[in-house]
């Protein structure tokens, strides 16, 4: 039985980081969960829904980032777009990312070395107008994957049920990386998402094609808009 309410307590450390997740978008689609689970570390197991394996890119837009010692008007602000999957490891949920994009080289220099995460610089943009939101990225490389989306933002949703879908795909506060073939954990704390339907106008993304991971079909699956939350983050450890 996976334990879903254990990882939302915050916990009984100091937080070593804050920030501010705002315009999150949550795309998602079904993939294949043999061809996926191929492409995660073999210490992880795919957290399905339903029998259903999924793979989300979430857009949005990172503010006040800063360690627990600096003030919010020292924070970095810049957009990010990850590409994950969900899983567990030891009886815990959490997310396992294949990609991160972000519009600041400092905080993809600091993630890949302090995190061991797979950041990426890119270029991108956002702009709002008349809850209309375009979103578009693309990684400054040899090998340029991008996404490009136009949504508009919908009515509030309820706050999501432990059972739910909502639940499912957007209240987790654990994540896991691998690093000299051990796998880490990393947790962050903030109130439950606030949660908005969403349309999507136009959609363009090659992430998934540049990993290799089949959409069992190219129509979404689901797509959820929140408007965002404060986060604190905690140190990485060792997942054991």
């Amino acid at each position: 039985m996976i334990d879903r309410e254990t990882p939302r307590k915050r916990p009984n450390t100091k937080a070593i980081g804050y920030q501010s997740w705002q315009e999150l978008l949550f795309l998602h689609w079904r993939v294949d969960p043999v061809v996926l689970a191929q492409l995660i570390p073999a210490d992880l197991e795919l957290d399905l829904w339903e029998g259903q394996a999924l793979v989300g890119i979430v857009p949005f837009s990172m503010r006040e980032v800063r360690p627990w010692w600096a003030p919010k008007f020292l924070g970095f602000n810049f957009l990010e777009t990850n590409l994950r999957v969900y899983v567990t490891h030891r009886g815990e949920p959490g997310v396992f990312f294949f990609s991160l994009e972000a519009a600041s080289y400092i905080a993809v220099q600091t993630a890949r070395l302090g995190w061991s995460l797979p950041y990426f610089y890119a270029r991108m943009s956002q702009s709002l107008h008349n809850g209309h939101i375009h979103y578009s990225s693309q990684r400054l490389s040899s090998v340029s994957p991008e996404l490009e989306v136009h949504y508009r933002v919908g009515p509030a949703m309820a706050t999501a049920d432990p059972n739910s879908l909502e639940f499912f795909l957007l209240e987790r506060y654990l994540l896991f990386t691998e690093r000299h073939g051990k796998i880490l954990r990393g947790q962050v704390h903030h109130k439950p998402y606030p949660i908005c339907q969403a349309e999507v106008l136009e959609l363009s993304q090659t992430l998934t094609d540049h990993i290799n991971v089949p959409l069992i079909d190219p129509k979404l699956y689901c797509v959820h808009y929140s408007p965002g939350v404060d986060v604190e983050i905690f140190p990485l450890q060792t997942s054991v």
